[in-house]
C-alpha cells in the first residue's frame, strides 16, 4: 500500500518534461524562457525580507486592537518584537539583501 501511495504521489507532483505547446494567454509575444525556470538566489532573500514585514503587520493589527486594554505591557512587548525585527533587517542590509543590482 505504501509503494502504491508513493507512486501516486510522485505522479501528482512531477513536472511534465514536454515543451510548452501553447503561448501565454493574452500576452501577444512569445515567451523567452520556460515558466518554471529558476530565479537568481538574491530574490529568495528579498522574499524572506518581504515575509518578515508581512508577518510584522500580521502581529501589529491585533496588537492595535488590544493595546488600550492591556496597557504598558503590550507596548513593551511590541517594542521588543520591533527590536528583533530591526536586528534582522540590519543583518539583511549588512548581507546585501537590499542591493538590487
Amino acid at each position: 500500500m505504501a509503494i502504491v501511495l508513493l507512486y501516486g504521489a510522485s505522479l501528482l507532483v512531477t513536472v511534465d518534461r514536454r515543451p510548452i505547446v501553447s503561448l501565454p494567454y493574452l500576452s501577444g509575444s512569445d515567451p523567452e524562457q520556460h515558466a518554471l525556470s529558476r530565479f537568481h538566489a538574491r530574490w529568495y532573500v528579498a522574499t524572506v525580507v518581504f515575509l518578515a514585514f508581512d508577518i510584522e503587520m500580521l502581529f501589529m493589527y491585533p496588537w492595535a486592537v488590544v493595546v488600550a486594554t492591556m496597557g504598558p505591557t503590550a507596548v513593551v512587548e511590541m517594542f521588543l518584537f520591533l527590536g528583533v525585527l530591526f536586528v534582522a533587517v540590519f543583518w539583511a542590509w549588512r548581507e546585501g539583501a537590499f542591493r538590487w543590482a
